[in-house]
């Protein structure tokens, strides 16, 4: 059987993570490898690892997370030019990326998408500022707003993002597999400690997304929260490592990892 399987938040740069990262191999040298975002921060580590996976697998897809955005001041690359760095190095090694042709998996159109967040998964009648203000109040605030925000509009950014991909999904015919680091619904967040932190998980315009372009799953990561919710009778799986302390706090897994999305006759 050829597998097509997924990962995330692997954060490479945490070196307990190593072992983790270099037991992802194929169990059949035809198998596919979703990754779905959140490699590292540095450019040259980022395409370091995704290198390894092109040597395992036939066909490695990759989505961009939070961290692969990050960026200092004094770097060469920020913001959007990240972003198309990244996609210039990915597709120099082969890597399918949110920027090209849509692979078909045993039938099934395989969609990575990139459309990062705009603090839409906030409370009722919140404007985005009152929301950031009070999540700040409460001492929660993402290294996104020093990391992303000071060098791209990231509302903006999104809503380009949006409106680019709905016009590639739309010419789809058939089933999908949806693939975005960030939870294309808002009831994954809802299980987090601190619901504050949803205003970087996604954007309420995906919600309608799994449905309208028929996805027999939905693939994302960044909530390290591993695990399969039905939603609408979607699947919706996070894929996620996650740091040490995660990890190995989970006696049991709820879902593989690698996780087994489709399985196919070669």
């Amino acid at each position: 059987m050829t597998t097509l399987w997924a990962v995330s938040d692997l954060h490479a740069a945490v070196k307990a993570n190593s072992l983790r990262i270099d037991a992802i191999q194929p169990t059949d040298p035809s198998d596919w490898l979703i990754v779905a975002g959140d490699v590292a921060e540095r450019h040259d580590l980022i395409v370091r690892v995704m290198r390894k996976f092109v040597e395992r697998f036939d066909t490695v897809i990759w989505v961009p997370g939070n961290h692969e955005l990050f960026s200092r001041s004094a770097d060469r690359h920020r913001g959007r030019d990240k972003y198309t760095a990244l996609v210039q190095s990915m597709r120099e090694m082969g890597v399918v990326t949110p920027e090209d042709p849509y692979p078909v998996f045993g039938g099934v159109t395989i969609c990575p998408l990139f459309t990062l967040y705009d603090y839409s998964f906030r409370g009722p009648g919140m404007t985005v500022e009152e929301a950031v203000d009070a999540a700040k109040r409460r001492n929660i605030m993402m290294t996104d707003e020093f990391a992303i925000a000071p060098f791209v509009d990231v509302r903006a950014w999104c809503w380009d993002r949006l409106a680019y991909t709905t016009k590639r999904l739309s010419r789809i015919d058939g089933p999908t597999v949806l693939i975005n680091h960030w939870p294309l619904v808002q009831e994954p967040t809802m299980k987090m400690r601190w619901s504050e932190i949803a205003l970087w998980c996604g954007t309420r315009h995906t919600r309608s997304w799994p449905q309208r372009y028929h996805a027999n799953a939905v693939i994302y990561g960044h909530l390290h929260m591993p695990g399969a919710m039905q939603i609408d009778g979607i699947k919706h799986v996070e894929v996620s490592l996650g740091y040490p302390r995660e990890w190995e706090a989970r006696e049991h897994e709820a879902i593989p990892f690698p996780y087994p999305v489709m399985e196919v006759k070669p």
